[in-house]
């Protein structure tokens, strides 16, 4: 029994050898994928060959070499091969990062900005080849958007154009939702939401002619409830839902949809010193007496803390999001959520399946800088 014995497990060795090796060989995406696939394999491996008899270790971990090995096919790059890319929200930031990745990995790439004469767009003019192209292109603005289809349409004739980024958004003025004025709420739903929409359907002719992609650029806000950040993160979950809606009614058609929510990463969202004063003022100008009063003077005049916070505490690399862009563009079946950046997909699983009350805990208000009137040991007694 001995010799058999060995012999078995000297099998089971050479058969998880090839099978892993197989596995390796499919690890060619970009991203953090190669790397989160070989962790699992690997553990996976070893659970099954030391927790079980060599036959159903061996069998199980065979079945899953084979399952991944298939889950891998589809993540293999498609050929550049000319495809279009529009991206919007160029200006800076990562539309304007990835412009210019795009541009070197072949792509040709339409750049669409918000000031075609600023400074963003002429650096993209300067650096970038001759494929990609620079289009005046508020998505607020209907009329710049048709314009901006019709050069498209005539670069790209019928292939179409494989993919659409929609990456233009802003952030507004975080502050407590009800400090925030309404016009903050519906210029970022104006921006953030209804500018995506619009885009996408102008784009969708084209999109469906070359069976391309719609990646939408959401938020980790748009999954997790964020303080201060009501406006935006309302937003964005309105894009995640009109994303995954779509992904669904697209799929008949060809067209692949994917969404992004990053974590915290340096760009200029959340805007210059002077574009705080003109926000904050826009809110001062908006609230009532009596909410003055509850809240303080203080307590309101402290909520730009917030943005130097967003500012300090973000990852000055983007890289993690335009690789994943590029999965999203390039593999031959993306995933239909992305979440790069420290802690965005556990923060998001954390918020999915967690009770709210284990949630609400966690992230309950600090109590270091709290509203005037919650300060009066009285109010409550006030309340009552």
């Amino acid at each position: 029994m001995m010799p058999f014995c060995s012999e078995t497990v000297w099998l089971c060795l050479a058969v998880t050898v090839v099978l892993g090796g197989m596995v390796l060989c499919k690890l060619k995406s970009p991203g953090q994928v190669g790397r989160k696939v070989v962790c699992l394999v690997g553990l996976w491996g070893v659970a099954c060959l030391l927790s079980l008899s060599p036959f159903w270790g061996l069998l199980l971990f065979s079945l899953s070499c084979c399952f991944i090995y298939t889950y891998l096919s589809g993540q293999e790059l498609l050929s550049v091969d000319e495809k279009a890319v529009l991206i919007t929200g160029s200006d800076s930031g990562i539309g304007h990062a990835l412009s210019k990745y795009l541009d070197e990995l072949g792509f040709t790439v339409f750049a669409g900005v918000l000031d075609e004469k600023g400074s963003g767009a002429e650096e993209l003019r300067r650096t970038c080849s001759e494929r990609l192209s620079v289009l005046q292109m508020d998505i607020t603005d209907p009329l710049q958007i048709k314009d901006a289809y019709s050069k498209v349409l005539e670069k790209v004739q019928n292939r179409g154009l494989w993919a659409l980024v929609n990456n233009a958004g802003i952030l507004g003025f975080p502050a407590d939702g009800e400090l925030i004025p309404m016009i903050h709420y519906k210029r970022c739903m104006a921006v953030n939401f209804f500018g995506a929409v619009e885009v996408t359907k102008a784009f969708l002719p084209l999109l469906r002619k070359s069976k391309g992609r719609l990646v939408n650029i959401s938020s980790m806000a748009g999954g997790v409830p964020l303080q201060k950040l009501a406006a935006y993160g309302s937003s964005k979950a309105a894009l995640t839902m009109f994303s995954a809606v779509m992904r669904q009614e697209l799929s008949r058609w060809g067209v692949k949809v994917s969404v992004i929510h990053p974590g915290g990463f340096q760009t200029n969202i959340a805007g210059t010193s002077d574009m705080w004063d003109r926000l904050e003022k826009t809110m001062l100008d908006h609230l009532t007496p009596d909410v003055q009063e509850d809240y303080g003077q203080d307590y309101i005049l402290a909520q730009r803390n917030y943005l130097r916070k967003v500012n300090t505490q973000s990852q000055p690399d983007v890289s993690p999001v335009l690789l994943d862009i590029w999965h999203a563009i390039s593999a031959k079946s993306p995933f239909a959520f992305y979440a790069p950046g420290k802690r965005s997909y556990l923060f998001l699983c954390f918020f999915s399946l967690v009770p709210t009350c284990i949630f609400d805990y966690f992230f309950k208000p600090t109590t270091h800088n709290m509203p005037r009137a919650l300060r009066m040991t009285n109010w409550k007694n006030k309340a009552t």
